[in-house]
């Protein structure tokens, strides 16, 4: 029998020549991943377990992106535990305040994880490397604190559905819009503990900004991970990021799936989801009445990259947004805040009327940087738009690209761009 993708890299770091759907396997890891929030958690459990060592300071990133700058007490004290417990052990990969960016967009950019290699961290969105051809996926801070300590960690083999992409996306349409759009058909729960497996000749047409803001947001569907079959536009991304030798698989053609899904991406439309599940989607052109918002945030380890940033900077360009609205936009790195500043984008956001942040999770999870009162509505390109997502229980998240986004700002209610 066949193996998908993910069954491939699981099975080699397993050590195994095969692995099959529901086998439990123990395997080797090639990063183990952090944040300022779930860290200490696992810091304390590492050393309640009373583990002397890491298991190599090279294969452990800390990222303090989620309350940083830090906002109180609390989170200058959870930082601390991090940024010590990296002096201890000498971390190599710990970023901190000036060099440190939203860990999902950081850790690709810095060519830390590279196409078929096994990841685990302790963040939900962890599946975003998917986007790479890695298999990387979310876990709890104990399992972080054991990956840290003996470099392995268990899985259970998932089950696939394979999405086979045909045709090309049309202007304004981006990753986002197909992920929402996946969501709006199979459900949060769609592909629930899954690996939901891209390839087809639409690939093409989608960039690895497109590619990561898809993988990050499998979890939405419930999906253990995304993966992205490795093309050219792949290898040129990691060229010059990842300097170490790498193995990327393909699937059989014997694999076996769940179900095999047809998208075509010519006719995907620039979507919306609303309050409060990722799966509440319309098409703009579904959107009859005025949803008007009183806030909108660009950014996130979604929407935080470089095309994401140039794609809002065209559409606020020699505009202004509405009044009462607050747009906030955050780019995912140190790397991207430079190039909006070398490439104009950041006058163009600021003359606009936004916020230009440094880059932090902030707003994303209700953390800071944009907390919604009651009643209050915003339009994101965040990833989750759970009841009291962004602050107040009684306030609305809807989520959009940063095209849609950035249009919405201007008028002041949801709207689609031609």
């Amino acid at each position: 029998m066949g193996m998908t993708m993910s069954q491939k890299i699981l099975a080699k770091h397993a050590g195994l020549d095969s692995v099959r759907e529901g086998q439990l396997i123990r395997a080797k890891l090639d990063m183990v991943l952090g944040n300022d929030i779930t860290s200490p958690v696992a810091i304390n459990e590492f050393n309640k377990a009373g583990f002397s060592g890491v298991f190599d300071k090279d294969k452990i990133s800390l990222v303090m992106d989620h309350f940083t700058p830090n906002k109180d007490i609390k989170a200058a004290t959870q930082c601390k535990q991090c940024r010590d417990f990296a002096g201890k052990y000498d971390i190599t990969n710990y970023y901190d305040v000036g060099d440190m960016g939203i860990e999902h967009a950081l850790l690709p950019e810095k060519g830390l994880i590279g196409p078929g290699e096994l990841c685990i961290g302790a963040d939900s969105h962890t599946c975003t490397y998917g986007a790479l051809g890695a298999f990387s996926t979310g876990v709890g801070s104990t399992d972080m604190a054991a990956g840290m300590a003996t470099g392995e960690a268990w899985f259970k083999v998932p089950a696939a559905i394979k999405f086979n992409l045909t045709g090309t996306l049309g202007k304004y349409v981006t990753g986002k819009d197909v992920i929402l759009h996946i969501i709006g058909m199979i459900g949060v729960d769609g592909a629930l503990y899954k690996s939901m497996e891209f390839t087809g000749e639409g690939l093409k047409s989608l960039s690895i900004d497109d590619r990561l803001c898809i993988a990050n947001m499998a979890i939405e569907a419930g999906a253990k991970n995304g993966i992205f079959e490795v093309d050219d536009i792949t290898l040129e991304y990691v060229k010059g990021r990842v300097n170490r030798p790498f193995e990327y698989f393909k699937a059989d053609d014997d694999a076996v799936y769940a179900q095999v899904i047809d998208i075509d991406l010519s006719q995907v439309k620039q979507t919306v989801a609303f309050p409060h599940l990722p799966e509440n989607t319309k098409t703009v052109d579904e959107i009859t009445e005025d949803v008007k918002i009183d806030q909108a945030v660009i950014g996130s380890c979604t929407n935080g990259r470089i095309s994401d940033m140039r794609i809002a900077a065209e559409i606020l360009k020699d505009k202004h947004i509405a009044k009462g609205v607050r747009c906030i936009v955050i780019p995912g790195t140190q790397s991207v805040y430079m190039q909006c500043i070398k490439e104009g984008l950041a006058e163009i956001f600021v003359n606009a009327g936004c916020v230009f942040s440094t880059p932090t999770c902030g707003p994303c999870l209700g953390g800071h940087m944009g907390i919604l009162a009651a009643g209050e509505r915003a339009i994101s390109t965040t990833n989750r738009n759970f009841v009291g997502r962004m602050g107040h229980v009684d306030s609305e998240v809807y989520l959009a690209s940063p095209a849609v986004a950035a249009a919405s700002a201007i008028a002041g209610k949801i709207t689609g761009i031609k």
